[in-house]
């Protein structure tokens, strides 16, 4: 059965999760993050006859979700999935090589504008050096955008300039922290959409799906993203093709909307705030969504 919920109405606004309630668990500040939904993931899986052998996050970008399910046990392992290049190695080093020696790196990292421009000037030579290079990026470029062509910083937070979103303590103790629980989580680089269809028989899998791809024309994908070109029709083909369940999240627009409705899946608009504190709403989509109204 499908629902629709009024946009913008004032008992979804109200709903708005304080996300310094939830624990920051990723390295990255992320365009797109999804803080805001952890309690939902939560309250998701929850509803589950018993914990899922796996949670499969095949765009993972920031990883929050991924990592809030390894940290708290609300799934027996976890696979995060990612194809771009920059988060890819942030990924395999703090999850398959060297995490202890980038949470020190950053540490010890003296933050100027004159060692930014000249580390951004640098191309990598090995995959630690893109980790490091990729945090620095993610931190000092407005709105964390990786993409090409962002510019970076200038008043930042109480003027403070490129060092105002920059953390190294906190980046350390977050990376340290995954790296003694990495045990729990796999991480491949590799096409999200491919990794869906290899997965699509495993039953006692969950899926959270959450492409950094606009539909409905949008060039906000391009303008964050490297990759930011999708088959919207193929990714929700591929969904409801998953045996195991899925909560996929979007951009809550009439064409999102047609494509649920076209492949027979649930929809409901949830409140958040954006990185400029707007209110606006975001799609959940699934199979049956009782759970979260």
């Amino acid at each position: 059965m499908i629902h629709q919920a009024t946009l913008f109405g004032e008992s979804q606004l109200s709903g708005i999760v304080n996300v310094a309630s939830v624990p920051q668990r990723s390295p990255f500040r992320y365009p797109g993050g999804k803080t805001w939904l952890v309690p939902r993931i939560r309250q998701w899986l929850a509803t589950k006859p018993g914990k899922p052998d796996q949670m499969i996050e095949p765009f993972a970008g920031g990883g929050i979700v991924g990592l809030t399910v390894a940290f708290e046990g609300l799934a027996n392992s976890v696979l995060m999935v990612e194809l771009d290049d920059d988060v890819a190695a942030v990924w395999e080093v703090i999850l398959r090589d060297d995490g202890a020696t980038l949470a020190e790196d950053i540490a010890l990292f003296q933050l100027t504008y004159d060692s930014v421009t000249q580390l951004l000037a640098k191309e990598p030579v090995d995959l630690h050096e893109r980790a490091f290079r990729t945090i620095v990026k993610n931190r000092v470029q407005r709105g964390g955008i990786l993409a090409p062509g962002a510019g970076l910083v200038k008043q930042g937070e109480n003027g403070k300039g490129l060092a105002s979103r920059w953390y190294p303590e906190t980046l350390k103790r977050r990376i340290l922290n995954i790296v003694a629980i990495r045990d729990r989580i796999c991480f491949i680089k590799a096409d999200g959409l491919e990794v869906l269809r290899q997965n699509s028989t495993k039953g006692n899998t969950v899926f959270f799906i959450d492409p950094p791809y606009t539909a409905a024309g949008k060039k906000a994908g391009s303008r964050l993203y490297t990759h930011s070109i999708l088959n919207h029709d193929e990714l929700f083909r591929a969904a409801s093709a998953l045996a195991g369940d899925f909560l996929m999240t979007y951009d809550n627009t009439p064409e999102v909307r047609d494509l649920a409705n076209w492949y027979g899946l649930d929809t409901l608009a949830v409140a958040m705030k954006n990185t400029h504190h707007a209110k606006m709403t975001e799609l959940l989509i699934g199979r049956d969504l009782d759970w979260a109204r």
